[in-house]
């Protein structure tokens, strides 16, 4: 595949599919349906697929050293074996049920670093309104130690990538803006927040991937239908059409990381607009041109 014919690869029918990763120890894809409450793994090649139901929501999956996942969940961050147990290691801010975590992804330090929203989804899973900047940046150590990275709030946090200059890069969906901030590899603070990308008209700014030349993939929800290839100094560099009007994270994966991979969902749509494209929250794949960068792991 190539860059202009993006095609579906697995039809997941996830909700809200979300937190990509390439597992290049076994040659899977690792991912989450938020609402729908479980977890995939699927070999590319032959489809072989295999999930497992969560016990609450499920926000963010990363790789552990030693062979498991780091999960998280509606407020907790639990370690998992496949198809094993939760064993939960951090509670993030246990005192406000009003918020829960969104994306979280591990940081090139062995740590997880994730991020928090006011709550948008009701007892039933209809959506609700978000109506507060109350989600923060946070960094659980491997013994479950957590750290407010910054004192900046967020509407909803989206994208984790540390770039190849020492800096790391955030989205704030409602804001429809992409930051920059310096961070000292082994500290837990941030600082020096900048803007690399805002503005762009296509959709809102979801979850993000980094390739070996140092550009970031972004996805592009909320109706906008593609990926944005940004430029380490912020400049758009390509657009990347998809077959679908939310996707929501990318990764890249294959033998050689050649291949581009992105989740979508289908929270919030109407049955009409499902019947007429049914494969959204899927997953799909194409083949960019570049290569990405294989995952850190938590530990």
């Amino acid at each position: 595949m190539n860059e202009t014919n993006a095609g579906l690869l697995f039809d997941a029918r996830d909700v809200v599919g979300e937190s990509l990763i390439w597992d290049d120890r076994c040659d899977r894809l690792v991912w989450i349906d938020i609402i729908g409450r479980r977890i995939h793994r699927l070999d590319p090649v032959t489809l072989a697929h295999e999930s497992w139901e969560t016990p609450d929501l499920v926000t963010s999956i990363g790789l552990r050293a030693d062979g498991g996942a780091v999960v998280g969940l509606r407020n907790e961050i639990a370690l998992w074996d496949f198809g094993g147990p939760f064993r939960t290691i951090a509670t993030i801010e246990p005192d406000r049920p009003d918020i829960r975590l969104n994306e979280g992804v591990v940081a090139p330090d062995g740590s997880l670093w994730v991020g928090t929203m006011a709550n948008n989804i009701g007892a039933d899973d209809a959506p609700i309104a978000i109506t507060q900047d109350a989600g923060q940046l946070f960094r659980v150590d491997p013994d479950g130690g957590v750290t407010r990275l910054s004192e900046d709030h967020f509407g909803i946090t989206n994208t984790m990538v540390w770039t190849q200059d020492g800096r790391f890069v955030t989205a704030d969906t409602m804001k429809n803006a992409i930051y920059s901030y310096a961070w000292e590899g082994g500290s837990s603070r941030l600082a020096d927040r900048r803007l690399l990308f805002g503005g762009f008209q296509r959709g809102l700014p979801d979850g993000s991937c980094m390739d070996a030349e140092g550009y970031i993939w972004n996805c592009r929800v909320v109706g906008g239908s593609c990926l944005a290839r940004i430029a380490p100094d912020g400049r758009l560099d390509r657009i990347v059409e998809l077959p679908c009007s939310w996707p929501t994270s990318c990764a890249f994966g294959g033998a050689d990381l050649d291949t581009l991979f992105v989740t979508s969902a289908r929270f919030t749509m109407t049955a009409e607009h499902l019947d007429a494209h049914p494969h959204e929250g899927g997953l799909f794949a194409f083949r960019p041109g570049e290569r990405g960068q294989s995952s850190n792991r938590f530990g």
